[in-house]
């Protein structure tokens, strides 16, 4: 795929007045969409983001949503997310296709960055992330009026099980197809048991990884890019991510998705924060070993493939049978959570 040419025909529809004269891949290669940095004649930046995963009218509609978000988002969030450029008044994106090649691309002005987290949080660092989370969503639930959404979690449940009755899905064998049924229809189950259909629906970016945001000296979160798995649904979809952020292990080159961050102290101390300024109820803390089971289904075996890249993809969906499965009723325990929370 000839990435340049398409963000050339892209820019061109944007606005063919102003000529690129440098395009260099800043993606961070784990992934296979692809972010570049465009630089004009007159020395003008902006961010291009190449995607061909999925579905061009998701990714229309997902950043329509972030647009929408970002523009409305109070005070002290306001300039947290990057912004989309807009033509005719919307979000501008560009739709390739060409024989076997279809993909898209949107156009960001550069988003501002302060100082990136440590590898490895100390207590003060994990408590100020969980009050500022806490306070940025409950910002992102004020934001009403928000353009609808087709995605859920269940309907993308859906998908897979509907994949994996297919004759010509050769990617698992039987066995392997009957263990990820089983958590499907686990999923499926246990969301209705939470009754996830009352929790409210906000934006979430889920992927917050510490190369993902900014903070300020004081901690304060300062901005947030990298949209690749926004979503409109539960708070809870995030936390798993930040689990992982505040985890004694810290952050990693080489990455696993293990569910063990989410049983550790120092993930209780981030949720008592959080929970003290944006309270969360009993059911959605029963419900984030939920989140943690969609992730693994969704992102990791019905996605994996087409987001992550071949080696990683390989890896990740061979731990996902070997450990991260098997390892969800075994070594999750609500109870713990809802103790530290005070919660029954």
């Amino acid at each position: 795929m000839d990435y340049s040419l398409i963000i050339k025909k892209a820019w061109k529809e944007y606005d063919p007045t102003k000529i690129i004269r440098k395009i260099e891949d800043i993606s961070a290669m784990v992934s296979t969409n692809h972010v570049f940095r465009v630089t004009f004649d007159d020395d003008d930046i902006v961010i291009a983001k190449l995607s061909y995963f999925g579905k061009y009218e998701h990714f229309k509609e997902d950043h329509r949503i972030i647009h929408s978000l970002a523009n409305n988002l109070l005070y002290p969030f306001e300039n947290v997310l990057a912004k989309s450029l807009l033509k005719n008044n919307r979000v501008f994106t560009y739709h390739y296709k060409k024989a076997k090649t279809d993909a898209w691309v949107i156009f960001y002005n550069p988003v501002r960055v302060q100082q990136r987290l440590p590898r490895r949080l100390d207590e003060n660092q994990i408590r100020k992330l969980g009050e500022q989370i806490g306070r940025f969503h409950r910002a992102c639930s004020k934001v009403k009026n928000l353009p609808k959404s087709s995605k859920t979690l269940r309907t993308d449940v859906n998908v897979l099980l509907k994949q994996l009755s297919r004759k010509t899905q050769k990617e698992f064998d039987e066995q392997q197809k009957e263990v990820l049924r089983h958590h499907c229809d686990q999923f499926l189950v246990n969301r209705l048991k939470c009754k996830a259909d009352a929790f409210e629906s906000i934006p979430v970016f889920i992927d917050w990884n510490i190369g993902n945001f900014s903070v300020t000296p004081g901690l304060k979160l300062y901005s947030r890019w990298d949209y690749d798995w926004f979503r409109m649904s539960t708070r809870m979809m995030d936390f798993y991510f930040f689990s992982r952020v505040v985890s004694d292990i810290g952050d990693r080159t080489v990455f696993s998705y293990v569910i063990s961050p989410m049983m550790e102290e120092r993930f209780l101390i981030f949720l008592q924060e959080y929970h003290k300024v944006n309270p969360l109820s009993s059911n959605e803390i029963r419900f984030l070993k939920e989140v943690y089971r969609f992730f693994i289904l969704n992102y990791v075996i019905k996605d994996g493939t087409y987001f992550f890249n071949e080696q990683y993809a390989k890896k990740l969906q061979a731990e996902a049978f070997d450990i991260y499965l098997p390892s969800i009723d075994r070594d999750f325990d609500a109870k713990k959570i809802l103790n530290a929370l005070k919660l029954k």
